[in-house]
């Protein structure tokens, strides 16, 4: 069987500081404020390192019934925040991570990439477009909220 390996990457500015962002991206109870109604439920179901959404951390986001895990594997306080799919998906070894630098003005610039291996060979193309556009989405929602 052979798999394909897909990435994704949006990039956006913001007028808000780095650590409002931060702030909004690493607590993954915070997201249905910023992420509704695409994400109308968001809880930690585990605090991370630090809390609450530090390494280890587990968010659970989305729509009941249908909820994803994610947990943080790096944290590196108002520049960083890498994680991992913990949920059965389509999408084998999904990593997704946000990079955050400030900039001279005070406002930041936003990276927000992804990259995951097809599960069913043959089905990564439409994957990745469907991830770029939730993650186009899911960036605009979080910028203008933090510059509220």
């Amino acid at each position: 069987m052979n798999r394909q390996t897909y990435a994704v990457e949006v990039t956006a500015s913001s007028r808000a500081d780095a650590a409002t962002i931060f702030a909004m991206v690493a607590d993954g109870a915070r997201w249905s404020e910023w992420a509704g109604p695409v994400i109308a439920h968001s809880s930690m179901e585990r605090l991370g390192d630090p809390a609450p959404g530090g390494v280890g951390g587990v968010r659970l986001l989305g729509r009941k019934p249908v909820l994803v895990r994610e947990e943080t594997l790096e944290y590196e306080q108002d520049r960083r925040h890498v994680y991992a799919l913990r949920s059965p998906s389509p999408m084998k070894d999904y990593r997704g991570e946000i990079t955050l630098t400030p900039r001279e003005d005070g406002g930041t610039d936003v990276v927000w990439r992804a990259s995951f291996t097809e599960l069913v060979p043959g089905t990564g193309p439409v994957l990745r477009f469907g991830l770029n556009k939730g993650i186009k989405l899911l960036s605009r929602k979080l910028l203008s909220a933090a510059q509220r």
